[in-house]
């Protein structure tokens, strides 16, 4: 088990604990109220303002009903896979640029298994693609078409691998609405039976249906927001990516297939090809 997902798994860990803890925490109940002889102005100023502080989150925790707890396990899954795929999707530890010109003179010179051993001693996406594709070269007989099929069969795996926690960031802005419009439809429901049992002359109990249903649309919209904003984030970073993977991978292809050096941009550094130089003539 690597650092990455030491941290990962731990803010997880932590995330939970602390809704746990929250949940916990519940305030005790609140006692009668004095009458106006005998309680103060400043005393009642005060228990207003602590139980205020104390109650509001917790309030609308419980007046969303059993629907929040789904919500929170999503609001946690947001945070989770947003942290995953900003550890992941990083273009110096997916494409490592600075093998690019030890490679990029390694096929140039044709030395396929020179290339081999930097892909396997220096691990990640560029190596891996680049080892499979070289992999189907056979008693050095080049056939590029071979090479790009290996190319494009271990990309598309890869791409899947990676895109799999984005993904997850769309799905989660998708059914986050749809699981705070199930709390508001129940809510609703409940308000309803309420009035038809003769509860129109009793507020508070509407007031707690009514409750239910807003809290939980607005939760959902709360937590669905920010994933799809991460999911649109990540998915450009990942685009950028690839298009980089692809430029890279068409330089040392061509490489390979002209026997020559081929410049390869590295954003805004370009990799030219160097030309020995002159020896100064020997008296």
């Amino acid at each position: 088990m690597n650092k990455r997902t030491i941290l990962y798994i731990s803010v997880v860990l932590w995330m939970i604990w602390q809704v746990i803890a929250g949940a916990q925490d519940t305030p005790a109940p609140a006692e009668p109220p004095a009458t106006p002889a005998a309680a103060s102005p400043t005393a009642n100023a005060a228990g207003n303002s602590t139980s205020d502080q104390q109650l509001k989150l917790i309030d609308l925790i419980k007046a969303g009903g059993l629907t929040m707890v789904f919500l929170g396990l999503l609001s946690i899954a947001v945070v989770a896979f947003a942290i995953k795929n900003y550890l992941t999707l990083k273009a110096d530890q997916l494409l490592r640029p600075e093998l690019l010109p030890s490679l990029n003179q390694q096929m140039a010179d044709g030395d396929i298994n020179g290339a081999l051993q930097t892909c396997r001693t220096q691990d990640c996406l560029l190596t891996t693609v680049l080892a499979s594709g070289l992999l189907r070269i056979v008693n050095q007989d080049i056939l590029m078409e071979n090479v790009e099929k290996g190319f494009v069969q271990e990309g598309q795996s890869q791409m899947t691998q990676l895109m799999r926690p984005v993904n997850y960031l769309l799905t989660i802005g998708s059914i986050a609405p749809m699981v705070g419009l199930l709390g508001t439809v129940s809510g609703m429901i409940k308000a309803f039976q309420n009035i038809s049992a003769g509860g129109m002359g009793k507020p508070e109990v509407l007031a707690s249906n009514i409750g239910e249903a807003l809290v939980t649309t607005a939760s959902g919209l709360i937590i669905a927001i920010p994933a799809m904003l991460f999911y649109y984030y990540f998915k450009n970073v990942f685009a950028d990516i690839i298009g980089r993977l692809n430029k890279y991978l068409g330089g040392l292809l061509n490489s390979l297939e002209s026997g020559k050096l081929t410049p390869i941009e590295l954003s805004d550094i370009v990799i030219e090809p160097q030309t020995p130089t002159a020896m100064p003539p020997q008296n």
